[in-house]
């Protein structure tokens, strides 16, 4: 498995790794640079672990296994450069050196004891698939102190991206931090499998059935990291992305509302030429409440009275409630002026709701075209009037 996984997972890191180097011809903060490392030791590891990398490495060098001794360091390594990016981001640069010091004295000292004890174990042959497995059950004071500085650092990160997340700066490094966060249980499970090898090696037992557990959770946990860290950067675009979409997509929703609604107030309407879809979308907004107001006094307080009784039994609140009854209104209002049945008394404001911006009011206008075209409860009140009411005559 690790065949697949650890060369994709190095190839994802490698991206990372170039696409945040750019940020160094502009950007030389110590967050930046230990993101770099953090994705250079990333590819370093993934790609020191795949078997025929492995089997080259430790063959020039000439010591067996070499490859596992570097890929489980480099690992420690990475975890340091994500220490180092968290508080750096979130704390101001003496704070963060004063905070990142007794992690980073620790890791070294991780580092020192996983050198000596490996060159104190001995080993027969390259275990490229099941290094890890093999360490537990014959070295597992090797493995217990990298499992020991791994878990606790991806704990450690894990705790600070969701700390971090509730006071970031802006949406994308908040949803960046969540993700980093996430990854923590993925990690978790890697070093659960790891600890498992460590205790069924103390009964004469190898971890290998559960070790593909292993691969796929650490791969998968760090894929998931190169987004968190990635994300603050890409997000961006695909917020402008999605308003693009979204704007094309209420401008098509409220393009047919918008003709029928004005079909009756024409004046309303003007020719803006050729603008950007969010000028026509905003144009479309404003053009609505001035036909609502333009056809006013051809709605009845009765038929308002009405509608707004049927959505409350029908269990409508807040504004889904008001978007139905001014979809009412205005489809009610739309057939009595066809029909020319002017009601004897009209309503003094068209409007249900009035929301405090552009945004919350192109979502209110969605929920009512919404209604306008799809709500029971406007077709109900339509069959009513005009002409049922008594209070409505003739112009």
């Amino acid at each position: 498995m690790n065949n697949i996984l650890y060369p994709l997972c190095a190839c994802v890191a490698f991206l990372g790794f170039i696409y945040k180097l750019r940020v160094l011809r502009t950007n030389h903060s110590p967050a930046q640079i230990a993101l770099i490392g953090n994705f250079f030791f990333q590819a370093a590891t993934f790609t020191v672990s795949s078997p025929p990398v492995w089997v080259a490495i430790s063959r020039n060098v000439g010591i067996v296994n070499f490859s596992g001794l570097l890929s489980q360091s480099t690992v420690i390594l990475l975890t340091a450069c994500q220490q180092l990016v968290l508080l750096h981001l979130t704390h101001e640069r003496r704070v963060a050196w004063r905070k990142a010091k007794p992690r980073l004295i620790a890791l070294c000292l991780i580092l020192a004891a996983m050198v000596t004890l490996f060159s104190m174990a001995t080993s027969s042959h390259e275990n490229p698939n099941d290094f890890a497995v093999s360490k537990a059950q014959y070295y597992p004071a090797y493995l217990s102190v990298y499992l020991v500085g791994y878990t606790v650092n991806q704990v450690d990160v894990g705790l600070m991206g969701w700390r971090f997340a509730k006071v970031a700066p802006s949406p994308w490094l908040r949803r960046g931090f969540i993700v980093v966060a996430i990854s923590m249980p993925l990690s978790m499970v890697y070093a659960g499998c790891r600890a498992a090898d460590i205790i069924a090696g103390q009964f004469g037992v190898s971890g290998h059935s559960w070790e593909p557990v292993a691969q796929v959770s650490v791969a998968v946990a760090s894929i998931v990291l190169a987004i968190g860290w990635t994300l603050p950067d890409w997000g961006r675009h695909l917020s402008t992305v999605w308003e693009w979409a979204n704007c094309h997509w209420a401008y098509r929703q409220l393009s047919p509302f918008h003709a029928k609604v004005t079909s009756q107030a024409a004046d309303v309407v003007l020719d803006p030429g050729p603008t950007d879809i969010r000028t026509r979308l905003y144009r479309l907004v404003v053009e609505l409440r001035d036909a609502q107001w333009a056809l006013r006094t051809w709605m009845s307080p009765s038929v308002a009275e009405e509608v707004r009784q049927k959505a409350v039994a029908a269990g409508l609140r807040g504004d889904e409630l008001a978007a139905t009854v001014e979809a009412a209104r205005l489809a009610a209002a739309l057939q009595a002026k066809t029909r020319g049945i002017r009601p004897a008394e009209h309503s003094n404001s068209p409007l249900e709701a009035e929301p405090q911006d552009l945004a919350a009011e192109l979502t209110f206008q969605r929920k009512v075209a919404r209604a306008f075209t799809a709500s029971p409860i406007v077709s109900a009140v339509l069959m009513l009037t005009p002409g049922s009411h008594p209070s409505q005559e003739h112009a």
